[in-house]
């Protein structure tokens, strides 16, 4: 009888032992899937959107704002609309002293505007290197989140744009399914938990200077941290941990550089244990029982690891969609300020013409009755009266010369008929040198003309063509009018099957600013009351009746080139 207590007892004994090693290691590889499945879960929640900040940074309202160049109520909007189509529980935009310019909340109580979050550490991080994360209870709104910043630069100026993410509906899955899992930081202190009471608790006793470190930062301010008892007595061997009643298992999380914890009670181990030695005789069910239960976990692990990569998925493709809306956003932006800026531009430019016909037609007349007047009265006047003749003179010129202008005006205005005939382009560059002989003479130079001795036929105008001529000439001579030693040449050749009028000068020049603007009409670089920019704007005007165009090339202090291309009438079109 006593052997056979003994022997009973000493098989209890080694079942019980058995048992509970068997028990323990089934646990721990639990506890790891639990700790795969819940590394999962949050890297997979924190990456969703990790991209946002520096996405949403790119918008053109936000770069405005952080340049102070934009309304910060149209990156306000921007924000709140962004935050609450990407499931974000707050996005911010912080200037490089660590005040929030703009907020998804500015609409909000606890709104993040006007606060300033320079001794976050996800925001000096962001500065330095480029992306910060932290975990922290928010001191505006007491809430706490998981922020992830990433910096911006425009212009010269950096900021930081932030996004806020609720974690606590993880711990509220975890709470729900009773699983004992828990979150602590970097510094090992826990800020996600199963259990309530392991909530802003330390795994171990936290050294003065990580504890200053944390005041420093405020990240739980107002729980009481460094006054609760840490969990564990010493800490973890290696991935195992245990505190009075339980045991766990940790391990790292990458995406939040701190540590996940499963844990588990040891009394239901001990029960189990217990149980296997009192059950021997039913150890096969136990055994079947056991294999359906780890077959049951691994459908469910299967299961779940399946809805984390399809979740992943699912962030990847809607943070493509956020980057192409965001493109597609700012082209569009692009074309309307285009469209807007040539309507007006347009409007302007008929608005002028409108006005320029009204103005002609109302001064042409009185201006003629004057010139007519003056000369009548130069013409009564006795030749003793020399000073006043020689006013009369003046007002005469100064008539003429507003009589140029409004033909100029008319010249623009007005649309002629284009009479296309066959001519030598010889004949008008010759007369167009002589209108300007007198005026050359005055300046101090002899222009330059070299044309080639068979004739150069195209389908033009001569009258319209010596005016373009004339126009270019009159602009060198303007050009080269301080230049110590003024030169002036005009060429005429032809270059495959287009005839070529080259004026070139050695004057001021036209600066790199100016050049595409020269040929728009009433555009000038004279003086007011020199010329009313309308010169290359006609000469333009009359090749295009041609077929032919006009271009310029100027570099200041150097000279100026302009090129007329018109095109050669065949060999066999012209007249032998």
């Amino acid at each position: 009888m006593a052997r056979s207590v003994i022997l009973a007892c000493l098989s209890a004994a080694m079942v019980w032992f058995i048992a509970q090693s068997l028990t323990i290691e089934t646990a721990r590889r639990e506890l790891d899937q639990t700790l795969l499945l819940t590394t999962r879960a949050v890297a997979a929640e924190i990456d969703r959107l990790r991209a946002l900040p520096t996405v949403a940074a790119q918008d053109a309202r936000v770069r405005q704002a952080l340049s102070g160049n934009g309304p910060l109520q149209d990156a306000n909007a921007y924000l709140e609309v962004v935050a609450d189509h990407a499931g974000a529980d707050e996005l911010f935009l912080i200037d490089a002293s660590g005040e929030t310019i703009a907020a998804s909340n500015w609409n909000q109580p606890g709104s993040f505007v006007g606060e300033n979050y320079a001794f976050r550490p996800y925001f000096r991080d962001a500065l330095a290197t480029g992306r910060g994360q932290f975990y922290a209870i928010g001191v505006t709104t007491g809430e706490p989140g998981y922020f992830l910043s990433a910096r911006v630069d425009v212009g010269g100026r950096a900021g930081v744009m932030v996004v806020k993410l609720d974690l606590r509906p993880l711990q509220q899955t975890w709470r729900a399914a009773e699983a004992d899992v828990a979150l602590a930081d970097e510094h090992g202190v826990v800020f996600l938990s199963a259990r309530p009471d392991w909530q802003y608790r330390p795994l171990v006793a936290l050294s003065p200077e990580t504890l200053e470190h944390l005041f420093a930062t405020r990240a739980y301010e107002g729980v009481g941290l460094g006054e609760t008892a840490a969990l564990l007595a010493k800490p973890p061997d290696g991935a195992d941990a245990s505190g009075d009643d339980w045991m766990a298992r940790v391990g790292p999380i990458p995406a939040t550089g701190g540590r996940v914890i499963a844990a588990r009670p040891m009394r239901g181990l001990q029960l189990i244990a217990l149980g296997w030695a009192a059950l021997v005789a039913l150890a096969t069910l136990a055994l079947a029982a056991t294999v359906k239960g780890i077959e049951q976990r691994r459908q469910i692990i299967a299961m779940r690891l399946s809805q984390s990569e399809r979740l992943e998925a699912m962030v990847v493709a809607r943070t493509a969609d956020l980057a192409r809306e965001v493109d597609a956003r700012k082209q569009a932006e692009t074309d309307l300020r285009s469209a807007q800026e040539a309507l007006i531009h347009t409007e302007k430019m008929a608005a002028m013409g409108r006005m320029s016909a009204a103005i002609v037609h109302e001064i042409s007349q009185p201006l003629a009755a004057m010139e007519a007047t003056l000369s009548a009265a130069d013409l009564g006047m006795g030749a003793d009266d020399r000073k006043t003749s020689g006013r009369i003179a003046k007002a005469r010129d100064m008539i003429r010369r507003m009589q140029r202008t409004t033909k100029h005006l008319k010249s623009f205005a007005r649309k002629d008929t284009v009479d296309l005939r066959l001519i030598d382009l010889r004949a008008p560059l010759g007369s167009a040198l002589d209108l300007v002989l007198p005026r050359a003479k005055a300046v101090g130079v002899s222009p330059r003309l070299d044309m080639p001795t068979d004739p150069v036929h195209v389908m033009a105008g001569d009258v319209r063509i010596e005016q373009v001529v004339t126009n270019l000439l009159l602009n060198a001579l303007d050009a080269v009018y301080a230049t110590p030693k003024p030169e002036i040449s005009v060429t005429l050749e032809t270059v495959g099957e287009t005839a070529v009028i080259t004026v070139t000068d050695n004057g001021a020049g036209i600066l790199d600013t100016d050049l595409p603007r020269v040929a728009e009409p009433f555009y000038s670089s004279k003086q007011i009351g020199e010329g009313l920019g309308l010169g290359l704007a006609i000469c333009k005007v009359i090749l295009a009746d041609f077929s032919g165009g006009l271009e310029m090339c100027s570099s200041p202090q150097t000279g100026t080139q302009v090129t007329v291309c018109l095109p050669l009438v065949p060999l066999s079109d012209a007249p032998q």
